[in-house]
């Protein structure tokens, strides 16, 4: 996995969920892909999901429950996770986790 996004253009206003327990931004890869780039602290979240979606776990370490699954999976730096569209996904970070969420 690389370790930085090149030729992109950033949206400037963050996103904010969860009473700033995840903070992302925006990017635009030049072929027009969209990412989103963020942090989520430490916490047990549930995000909803519209289009399917990658997340790629840059740093710090996390579990992942997907819907309908009983089993919850660890995550580290350099994995990731695929989520279906029009699902969720529970997380508990277990330290402050840097991702790339790689939209279909």
């Amino acid at each position: 996995m690389s370790t930085q996004l090149d030729n992109v253009s950033v949206v400037k206003k963050s996103n904010i969920y969860f009473d700033g327990k995840c903070v992302s931004h925006n990017v635009i890869l030049a072929d027009g892909t969209k990412k989103s780039v963020g942090v989520i602290f430490p916490s047990s979240l549930r995000f909803n999901t519209g289009a399917p979606e990658t997340m790629e776990i840059v740093g710090g370490l996390c579990k992942v429950r997907l819907a309908d699954a009983t089993e919850w999976n660890s995550y580290a730096a350099g994995q990731e996770f695929k989520v279906p569209g029009n699902s969720h996904f529970d997380i508990e970070t277990v330290e402050t986790v840097d991702y790339v969420c790689h939209f279909a």
